[in-house]
């Protein structure tokens, strides 16, 4: 049996030019679309992927609040491009009852 090679990907991750959607950029050399996990939560981000003898895995905290419902996600040559739209401030407000 061979060993598999764990490897943390190259992850570049930084808002767009309006400061409106966090953007991620993850290089995946050779691995197939099939092959790639990648989940979301509003503070953080985990990816996992595997090509013959190689698997990437790891997780990262954002720097803001994003909106996950909205990702975006998109892999061609090699890179995973994810566009997640900052939360709004106040978006999460809970009114809370006074008694």
């Amino acid at each position: 049996m061979a060993d598999t090679l764990r490897l943390s990907p190259v992850i570049c991750a930084y808002p767009d030019d309006n400061y409106e959607n966090f953007l991620i950029e993850v290089v995946l050399p050779e691995v197939e679309k099939k092959d790639i996990s990648f989940k979301i939560t509003e503070n953080s981000f985990y990816v996992a992927a595997r090509k013959e003898g190689v698997q990437y895995l790891d997780s990262y905290s954002t720097c803001c609040p994003v909106n996950p419902e909205k990702a975006i996600a998109k892999y061609s040559n090699g890179v995973l491009k994810v566009t997640v739209p900052y939360q709004q401030p106040l978006e999460k407000l809970v009114d809370v009852k006074i008694e």
